[in-house]
């Protein structure tokens, strides 16, 4: 009897951590819960990963914003961005294109894909560019800061808009730390709230990137603005 109970009580905790992994792993446990009051503006962002949604079932979410993926590197365009673009504007939500962007082309070379694949509309959000990949094809840092900049001044000439920077805390740390400090920051962190490492103001939180919304049958990353409702309205006119 002594035997069972220690075989238990050693085998417990095991499976235990493994049903809360499993749980993770397909968006039933999250370790972020940003109240609503705390963190009134919440949206998601979609690529073709997300394939085919209800976008009637996915309105009826409490959901004010989405990011819809537009391209990526110098040439590739997402196979389902039009088709989400044009059904997403129908919805209560405020839409907006990231581009994600590949260290082995050039900054001006990746703005001109997304100006291409990305309608000109005042009533859109700010443009984002996904700032994330760890290959630097030999590129020295100072290079890689150059060519992000080229990006962002094209887009921004271009749209009349801000561009967002999308980062992970791994590559903010290398190339952004201290550097663009006009530029907002969409941070991703699904174990906690973001802290950048030089006191920047972050704006946008990547809190899940397994959620599971009504009308998306697979995961989907959440996330939340940095700001009340007034913020966000000054957010959009940017």
């Amino acid at each position: 009897m002594k035997f069972r109970t220690i075989a238990a009580l050693t085998i417990l905790p095991g499976l235990a951590a493994l049903l809360a992994i499993a749980a993770y792993m397909n968006g039933v446990l999250r370790f972020n819960y940003p109240a609503r009051s705390e963190f009134p503006i919440q949206g998601l962002d979609l690529s073709h990963h997300q394939s085919t949604i209800d976008w009637k079932l996915l309105n009826s979410e409490n959901f004010d914003f989405v990011y819809i993926k537009a391209t990526e590197g110098k040439d590739w365009e997402d196979p389902l961005f039009d088709s989400y673009w044009q059904q997403a504007r129908s919805t209560k939500m405020k839409v907006g294109a990231y581009h994600y962007y590949r260290l082995n082309r050039t900054g001006a070379e990746q703005a001109a894909n997304f100006i291409r694949t990305v309608p000109k509309e005042r009533a859109s959000l700010p443009p984002v560019v996904d700032l994330e990949e760890k290959n630097t094809y030999g590129k020295s840092k100072e290079l890689i800061r150059e060519e992000i900049r080229d990006y962002l001044s094209l887009i921004q000439a271009h749209y009349g808009k801000a561009p967002v920077i999308y980062s992970t805390e791994e590559f903010y740390n290398i190339y952004l730390k201290h550097e663009f400090p006009d530029t907002r920051i969409w941070m991703r962190n699904v174990f906690r709230k973001p802290r950048l490492s030089d006191g920047k103001r972050w704006s946008i939180w990547q809190f899940a990137d397994k959620g599971r919304v009504r009308g998306i049958g697979c995961k989907v990353d959440l996330n939340a603005f940095h700001g009340s409702r007034e913020a966000f309205k000054s957010f959009l006119a940017e």
